[in-house]
């Protein structure tokens, strides 16, 4: 079986969107808005973070699969492509996590 990266998912997402709402839910959550999907996303990431606590792997594994998928929703109701995403993790890796985290105003 062949890889499924996060820019196979991506580039499934952007055909998706192109489809109609009856069709591809993709499509469905896009035509709410991007406070609908930020919302799903919301959802999801509390989902997984219940699973990860007191769920079994596969549970953790079928959220975690969730929240990508719904992020990456957001992202291209947003505009914004993985890309840019991964280059500002490329940025972060140039310091530690604990210097890069320092450095952002308010030390949040």
């Amino acid at each position: 079986m062949a890889a499924f990266t996060l820019q196979d998912l991506e580039k499934r997402i952007k055909a998706r969107a192109q489809a109609s709402g009856d069709a591809s839910y993709t499509r469905s959550l896009l035509d709410k808005g991007v406070s609908h999907c930020a919302k799903k996303l919301g959802e999801e990431a509390v989902e997984m973070a219940i699973a990860a606590v007191g769920e079994d792997r596969d549970r953790v594994v079928a959220e975690a699969a969730d929240v990508l998928y719904h992020l990456l929703v957001v992202l291209h109701a947003r505009g914004i492509a993985l890309a840019d995403v991964e280059s500002a993790l490329a940025e972060r890796t140039r310091q530690s996590g604990l210097d890069e985290k320092a450095a952002r105003k308010g030390g949040d």
